[in-house]
């Protein structure tokens, strides 16, 4: 069973009648198709429902080089998105009923023209989110204000923390990221993020550090606001919960630690029609870093553009609203459980 077999395999399946995945000559695991999952129920095809959010990804340069990143960035990847198309996001939202731009990466700070592209966004009056990974406000000086840039332009940040202690999010992230990302917390607390009354948004991520899949989102966010208030003072307003997509390094992490078959067998085993309703590709649109068309992000990494005209230069949301959605096995781990989405949960 190789890495590179089964991410050609990824990106293979897609109809209902495809009902195993074959690893290679040796090998096979027998699973039902997402496709398949979805016709049982009456929900294939996929299709969207209201269009309201863009998630655009400026870039895969970070300052990090996490062990579960699908967006396999780091600090040697090159891929950027320029002015030129950012300005076609721009002319995108305008003309369109958008309402939440998601703006991810990467570091999406690293991208040389971020500032100007918040800048010209916060004029449209739209939410921004930013998917900020805390240690960037840490990493040079030039990064140090952002916090007060996040602040005046009302930006929703969103932080993935891993867990609440240094070992566990070190582990995942790398040395020194818990105390580092603590350190940030304490600064975006002091300006307002994360308290009450201040309209000020600091959402944290949860990802599981292992093969298996998130907790209760509403437990865990209980004892991530004790733990974290106990012993830093920390406040945050929402955690989000999200499973972990056999993607890029998580699922060469599966492959390599054996625990592929068995962890796509529990997502599949925990398929949630509730949460299969509701899959967050069915209300947004992801953006690459060089403007082709996407269902998520995960769709994204993996190459899988969206039917039709697929650039952002023939951005047409009356198009996009019609269209199929692309679906593959990698899907399953948006609707294991409670479901998973940028957002968080999907369902209770």
């Amino acid at each position: 069973m190789s890495f590179a077999t089964l991410k050609r395999q990824e990106r293979r399946l897609g109809s209902p009648e495809g009902q195993m995945v074959v690893l290679d000559d040796s090998d096979s695991i027998c699973l039902p198709s997402f496709s398949s999952k979805l016709e049982a129920i009456g929900l294939y095809p996929l299709l969207p429902m209201r269009i309201d959010t863009l998630q655009i990804n400026v870039g895969k340069m970070c300052n990090q080089v996490c062990k579960h990143c699908h967006v396999d960035a780091g600090p040697d990847r090159k891929e950027i998105m320029t002015r030129e198309t950012m300005q076609l996001c721009l002319d995108a939202i305008q003309e369109s009923s958008i309402e939440t731009i998601d703006l991810t990466g990467g570091a999406p700070e690293m991208n040389p023209d971020f500032r100007w592209f918040v800048e010209e966004l916060s004029q449209l009056g739209k939410e921004i989110i930013v998917r900020c990974n805390l240690t960037i406000i840490l990493a040079n000086p030039k990064y140090s204000d952002l916090p007060a840039f996040y602040k005046k332009h009302n930006i929703h940040v969103v932080s993935s923390l891993p867990y609440f202690s240094a070992k566990r999010t070190d582990a995942q992230r790398g040395d020194g990221v818990f105390e580092k990302s603590i350190k940030a917390l304490e600064i975006l607390n002091t300006i307002g993020y994360g308290k009450q009354g201040t309209n000020l948004k600091l959402d944290l991520v949860y990802n599981p550090s292992g093969a298996f899949l998130p907790g209760n989102q509403a437990d865990l966010e209980l004892e991530f606001k004790k733990k974290l208030k106990d012993g830093y003072s920390i406040e945050f307003d929402n955690l989000l919960a999200l499973t972990n997509l056999p993607v890029s390094r998580y699922l060469e992490y599966l492959i390599n630690s054996g625990n592929y078959e068995e962890y796509m067998s529990e997502l599949v085993s925990a398929f949630n029609l509730s949460a299969a309703a509701s899959v967050m590709c069915r209300n947004m649109i992801s953006v690459g870093w060089n403007g082709y068309l996407y269902d998520c992000d995960f769709n994204q990494m993996l190459e899988l553009k969206v039917q039709g005209a697929n650039h952002i230069s023939e951005f047409d949301l009356n198009q996009l609203a019609n269209r199929e959605i692309v679906l593959n096995q990698h899907c399953f781990g948006c609707t294991a459980g409670t479901g998973s989405s940028c957002g968080g949960s999907l369902s209770d």
